[in-house]
């Protein structure tokens, strides 16, 4: 068998190809049901994201097209549309783009945390539908563990990239623990969601939601037990934000400097930090005059992304080193496995040949015959038998005219080197 790994990605694919042969839950299991009863395949895990779906298969040689054009029956996309954005991989290959996706290193925001746990999912998912061997098993095991090297070894994961984060990230730089901080959260919207996600991961607890409608603004102060406001009611909670971070459609200023004064005033002028990430501004420049007020709009967050990006470039060339490392060391772990199914299969075949010779000589002496005529049959049978497929190999390396070939084989009988 042969490790394989085939798919799209944002790569190779528009969208609307991904779409086409994306993998959801409804799709999923039965997927993994034919791929597993398929007579080409051995295991199979099936990886689907809105910016990949990849197969990776232990499947017999030279049967990785069955394992495509099945892709394409299965949702009924033609092979001419599919094939031109599918990448194949095989052995060593396969192995290190699994670990390179597990890792980050190629996903559309380089890095980015949350692909370890999809590939995560898929594997418990094939796990649980029968369709991992044993290979399959090493193999994903052995990723997740680089991928946690990885983020032990490399600050790959470390610097933000997208606002959200950056917003999140500069909160923890400021204050020591968010675990004490009041955090204004205005707006209800996806952005808004996401920063509640990166504060609440970081131990924040005490959080004001602040929306026009505080319909819309519950049900995402539901996920973390957050206080809901609306927008007029801003200026008489402000003082209790010890941050504020604004992401609204708003096509006017919420937060003006007089009202950040009388906070902080209120607060006896512990600072405040300002987080503006709306287009167009939801907090008044002028605010970013004030003392004690610390005001980043997402200029200063895009700054702050953009150099992280370049960081996470330079830490990207140690992980990718890692990967190599690993990829190869696995492979090669790989490779003593066949050795040693060989030279179990030499010495069961060996041991066969023994067993019957030897049982046929016991019948000859049972029947009378004269023992040193037995021992003598016996060993020259025994002789011929186990140095016929060595001299046929070494008739065909000679007669082929292949000099490599035959040094392996006089090797391997543990003949001298030829002057």
């Amino acid at each position: 068998m042969s490790l394989l790994a085939i798919g799209i990605n944002h790569n190779t694919a528009s969208v609307e190809l991904r779409e086409k042969v994306a993998f959801g839950p409804d799709k999923l299991p039965q997927a993994l049901q034919q791929l597993s009863e398929s007579p080409h395949v051995s295991g199979g895990v099936i990886v689907s994201t809105c910016n990949r779906t990849e197969i990776y298969c232990d499947v017999k040689p030279s049967c990785k097209n069955k394992v495509i054009d099945w892709l394409a029956q299965f949702h009924q996309v033609s092979a001419e549309e599919l094939k031109p954005s599918i990448y194949v991989h095989e052995e060593q290959a396969a192995i290190r783009h699994l670990m390179r996706v597990a890792c980050g290193l190629d996903s559309l925001v380089l890095g980015e945390p949350q692909i370890l746990g999809q590939v995560k999912q898929a594997f418990s998912d094939s796990r649980a539908g029968l369709s991992v061997n044993a290979a399959m098993e090493k193999w994903f095991q052995k990723t997740f563990s680089v991928a946690k090297r990885v983020r032990t070894e490399t600050d790959i994961g470390g610097n933000a990239v997208s606002v959200a984060y950056a917003a999140c990230t500069l909160a923890k730089h400021i204050f020591e623990s968010l675990q004490e901080s009041t955090v204004l959260l205005v707006g209800a919207g996806e952005t808004i969601e996401l920063v509640a996600k990166h504060l609440a991961a970081n131990g924040c607890t005490k959080m004001i939601v602040a929306n026009r409608t505080k319909e819309r603004a519950q049900l995402l102060a539901e996920q973390f037990g957050a206080e809901v406001i609306s927008l007029p009611e801003i200026p008489e909670h402000l003082a209790r934000a010890d941050i504020v971070i604004s992401s609204t459609a708003s096509p006017l200023p919420i937060i003006g400097k007089g009202m950040v004064e009388t906070a902080l005033k209120s607060r006896r002028y512990q600072p405040m930090l300002l987080v503006d990430i709306a287009v167009p501004r939801d907090i008044e420049s002028q605010v970013g005059e004030i003392n004690d007020a610390y005001l980043y709009s997402v200029d200063d967050l895009q700054s702050i992304i953009d150099s992280n990006i370049e960081q996470r470039k330079v830490e990207a060339i140690q992980a990718e080193a890692i990967v190599s490392e690993e990829s190869a060391a696995f492979m090669t772990w790989l490779r003593s496995l066949q050795g040693v199914d060989t030279i179990r299969e030499f010495r069961q075949n060996a041991n066969d040949i023994r067993e019957d010779l030897l049982g046929k000589s016991i019948q000859a002496l049972a029947a009378g015959g004269d023992p040193e005529k037995v021992l003598l049959e016996l060993s020259n049978k025994l002789t011929n038998k186990l140095i016929h497929a060595p001299t046929r190999a070494l008739q065909s390396a000679a007669e082929q005219g292949e000099p490599a070939k035959l040094a392996i084989i006089r090797q391997s009988l543990g003949l001298e080197d030829p002057l």
